[in-house]
């Protein structure tokens, strides 16, 4: 049964999780789990990231060289791949914000304003 804090979630668009995980990024390194972690807490827990989405999009930026990952410690004492943006991953982040943000604005226009009655 679905509830209320699940039917608030949106589902991301293809190829927006690779967005949201290079801007991720430009933080510093981190680990999937936190990753995924601050993706739901700066969405106000909005974007719900699952490990089956996750890991395969974090394969495909490191093949892309967007992203390189190394072995470290999390703080819980776990081994664990920490991920780390590249340059090439900042200019792709650029470039593909940049799309998004000309992308919102555009779907904003056909929308039009919102009525007063919903």
């Amino acid at each position: 049964m679905a509830t209320q804090a699940n039917t608030d979630r949106i589902v991301l668009l293809q190829g927006t999780l690779d967005l949201l995980i290079l801007r991720t990024l430009v933080f510093g390194p981190q680990h999937g789990q936190g990753i995924a972690r601050a993706i739901r807490q700066t969405s106000e827990d909005s974007l719900l990231v699952d490990h089956g989405s996750l890991y395969p999009a974090l394969q495909r930026l490191e093949d892309q060289g967007w992203i390189k990952a190394k072995w470290g410690v999390s703080k819980n004492n776990r081994k664990a791949r920490f991920y780390s943006l590249t340059a090439k991953g900042r200019k792709q982040l650029t470039s593909e914000a940049s799309q998004w943000r000309r992308l919102v604005a555009a779907i904003g226009r056909v929308l039009g304003p919102e009525e007063a009655g919903g």
